[in-house]
């Protein structure tokens, strides 16, 4: 029996929808500001989504775009500009930043109140112990896909393949936090493949197109796509699961598109409107 399928999209459409009811509740717009610089194509797409996601949950969006020539004194101007303004709540630096920038040193600038991406050292650090914290968009939208698909986490084995700060990571302690026994992958994991069959959650985030195939998959698994590219020649976009062979092995699975990448953007607007609460109640 084929895999059933994880619907970002339509689970997206429904947080989108709770936020606008709770954003009218709350009696003011919270403000998501978005910086970037150069003229990367991708961010653009990427800024533009956020944009219309924000619009469509009665968040507004401010946009800050700088030049490819920009440095990261510049940036980080910009950045600390949106830390005081009273009317901003949550701040993203869409990645990735042009050569000569600093990237890190970009982000370290977010305030942690703001940081409703949850990269920011502050966040991360909170996150690992515990506290109470943003976590990374794309983590915290792939936990709230299987709270919602009401997919067991506790006691069950979690592999995660991928050790970026922004998601592979940040998902492995989210999974920590839920009581899987977490297993992280990285490119010098031996055996990758036999190593992947041990998990009943995969979670495959490490952007090598359709890697991850039937053979890393164990019989009723669950697999998570966190992958995104476009490979040269192809029409569409794809992730890192060869979903047709995976889909015959997993009990569920996320397409890409429409899987994790909508969750990101619905985890931001969730992270905005719980700065805004924040914000309001120091006041």
């Amino acid at each position: 029996m084929p895999a059933q399928i994880i619907d970002g999209k339509e689970t997206a459409r429904l947080i989108r929808r709770e936020v606008k009811v709770e954003v009218a509740a709350l009696g003011f717009p919270p403000g998501l500001a978005a910086v970037w610089a150069g003229d990367n194509p991708a961010s653009e797409v990427y800024v533009n989504a956020k944009r219309k996601a924000c619009e469509l949950a009665g968040i507004t969006p401010y946009l800050h775009h700088l030049p490819e020539q920009a440095t990261t004194a510049e940036v980080i101007s910009v950045v600390r500009s949106l830390n005081r303004d009273p009317k901003i709540h949550g701040i993203l630096v869409q990645l990735p930043l042009p050569k000569g920038i600093d990237t890190q040193a970009v982000i370290a600038s977010i305030d942690p109140e703001k940081d409703v991406d949850g990269v920011t050292p502050a966040s991360i650090g909170r996150l690992l112990l515990g506290q109470d914290a943003f976590a990374a968009a794309t983590a915290a939208g792939m936990m709230e896909l299987l709270r919602r698909y009401e997919i067991p986490v506790e006691g069950r084995r979690a592999v995660v393949v991928g050790r970026s700060n922004i998601v592979g990571k940040p998902m492995a302690v989210l999974l920590m936090h839920a009581h899987a026994t977490v297993t992280i992958c990285h490119s010098r994991t031996r055996d990758l493949p036999a190593v992947c069959r041990e998990a009943d959650i995969l979670v495959a985030a490490l952007n090598q197109p359709e890697m991850i195939n039937a053979d890393y998959v164990k019989s009723g698994a669950v697999v998570l796509d966190a992958g995104y590219s476009r490979p040269p020649g192809r029409q569409g976009d794809v992730g890192d699961v060869d979903t047709e062979s995976a889909s015959r092995v997993a009990s569920w699975i996320t397409p890409v598109p429409g899987g994790v990448g909508p969750m990101t953007i619905a985890s931001l607007l969730r992270n905005t409107l719980k700065a805004a609460r924040t914000a309001l109640g120091s006041r």
